[in-house]
């Protein structure tokens, strides 16, 4: 199962319209969250292949040096998807917080006029 597919199986899962109540908090989280894990999967991926720097020269001859770049190419690869989906998620989480923020903001203030007891202020 794809990265992909899997996401849709997830939010296949969620209740449907109308059953959940949102705010801009959560996904406002949600989106610094994403962020955060680009940034550290961005880090790691430099610091891998930092710490891989002159293996080829030092490891020259060995037979597990091909394997050995193979290993830290798809690591680079995975470490590269991870950073470019969470960029991904981090825009369109914020661009939700921002939408969920602005109508919860403008319901409030279509209620502004009325009182809990009924009247009119």
């Amino acid at each position: 199962m794809t990265y992909t597919q899997r996401w849709q199986e997830l939010l296949d899962l969620a209740p449907g319209p109308g059953a959940l109540k949102h705010s801009g908090g959560p996904w406002t989280g949600a989106s610094g969250t994403a962020d955060e894990l680009g940034v550290r999967a961005e880090g790691c991926r430099r610091s891998l292949a930092t710490g891989h720097e002159g293996v080829g020269t030092a490891c020259a001859g060995l037979t597990s040096l091909a394997s050995l770049r193979a290993v830290l190419t798809s690591w680079e690869e995975r470490l590269t998807a991870v950073r470019d989906e969470c960029a991904q998620l981090t825009g369109a989480l914020s661009k939700v917080a921002k939408e969920l923020g602005e109508t919860d903001t403008a319901v409030g203030r279509s209620f502004g006029g009325a009182r809990p007891d009924g009247g009119h202020r």
